[in-house]
């Protein structure tokens, strides 16, 4: 089997979470094609990752897919710029590894967590993520109402509890006041006294929304350096935290490490860190008791196993970071399961929305707060024919 082109495709912009999944379509000479996806969908990236899958496709165009290594070490070393850890370059070497364990696991007739060495486990708990958005809402962009009082905490908290969730997960400090995104120069060296108290009073009413049985993950989305992101820990620490995520970028270790040395919650992070080479450091200096790496940023899923493989052998666990299209969700399930460090699977509110949902052919959603594990060969997702109709597609033979 020979791959003869790739087909690099960029979704239709959800306006409603302001979404730009960019998408890879491998084929081959066989009629076997794979998909795969570049994990930069939210925020900026998305063209600059459709731009470099085109600029990489030729080195794989004549090659066999089942040299899934072969492969990923050629894009990794002949493109140059992966060697730095670049996002972007990165995420375009994902999108055809993801793409390339799909072909295989078409090929062998095998869904994708039997190539992985099969199921530690049927399904899969999960939480309820980004409730600072909302829950059970059609879109979050734009939004009507207000976030900023922590009635709106706990009502978002107790929807998702009522869901069947036991785990949820909120950031506290995206949101002043009156609801409108907090600068992030507002939350760099001191918080003011004003928005500490808001945040404990945001933590404080959705834990009484919950009880004490249910997990409150706190999300900081590196908005804090590590003087504000102790402050807002020290905070937290009463209320019985799960893990506290990405309290600071993800790019000094020992910054890290300082954090978890101060606080006294488990620290977690790697949503914006790429390859075995990023990860390693916080492993050596034991900073992070989770981490969460993008298989669609990371290196894809040949080197998030490798990731997730060294992770365990520091006894740190796995929850691999899902927000973009129906694809990231199928092809997290299929490692997540396939892995013994795995923690818990990130169900983000944009995969509950019915523009992300349409995206798709297959809508895989929990049932109780927990994940059923594809059983379709492959990583068990297509995309549907509307999603392809208003999609941009460029063939690179």
């Amino acid at each position: 089997m020979k791959i003869t082109s790739v087909d690099v495709i960029a979704l239709e912009k959800d306006p409603g979470c302001l979404s730009r999944p960019v998408l890879c379509r491998v084929n081959t000479d066989q009629g076997i094609y794979g998909l795969g996806e570049a994990g930069v969908a939210i925020g900026s990236g998305a063209p600059a990752a459709f731009a470099h899958i085109k600029d990489i496709a030729p080195m794989i165009i004549g090659m066999d897919p089942w040299y899934h290594e072969v492969i990923w070490e050629k894009l990794f070393r002949q493109s140059f710029w992966a060697q730095g850890n670049g996002a972007i370059v990165m995420a375009a070497i994902s999108a055809i590894d993801i793409a390339i364990w799909d072909i295989k696991g078409k090929a062998a007739n095998l869904p994708l967590y039997k190539l992985l060495g099969g199921k530690h486990r049927d399904k899969l708990r999960s939480y309820a993520s980004q409730l600072q958005f909302g829950w059970k809402v059609d879109k979050f962009i734009p939004f009507k109402g207000t976030r900023g009082d922590a009635a709106f905490y706990a009502e978002t908290a107790r929807k998702a509890v009522e869901d069947g969730y036991d785990a949820i997960k909120t950031n506290f400090m995206h949101f002043d006041e009156k609801g409108d995104i907090l600068p992030y120069t507002a939350s760099i060296g001191n918080i003011s006294k004003k928005m500490m108290h808001l945040a404990e009073d945001r933590i404080r009413a959705t834990r009484d929304a919950v009880g004490p049985d249910v997990d409150i993950i706190m999300e900081n989305h590196a908005m804090t350096d590590a003087n504000t992101a102790i402050q807002i820990g020290k905070i937290a620490q009463g209320y019985d935290i799960m893990f506290y995520e990405e309290g600071t970028p993800a790019l000094n270790p020992g910054v890290m490490r300082k954090i978890a040395d101060a606080v006294d919650i488990p620290l977690a992070t790697g949503e914006r860190t790429y390859t075995r080479w990023g990860f390693l450091p916080f492993m050596e200096n034991h900073c992070l008791q989770v981490i969460q790496p993008d298989i669609g940023n990371c290196g894809g899923i040949t080197e998030a196993k490798k990731i997730c493989d060294m992770a365990h052998i520091y006894d740190v666990s796995v929850q691999t970071h899902v927000c973009s299209s129906p694809i990231s969700v199928a092809i997290s399930l299929h490692l997540e399961a396939a892995i013994p460090n795995f923690i818990i699977h990130e169900h983000h509110i944009c995969n509950t929305l019915p523009s992300t949902i349409a995206e798709c052919q297959y809508d895989y959603q929990p049932e109780k707060g927990y994940f059923a594990i594809p059983e379709i060969p492959g990583h068990g997702q297509e995309l549907s024919a509307e999603a392809l109709k208003k999609a941009h597609t460029e063939t690179v033979k």
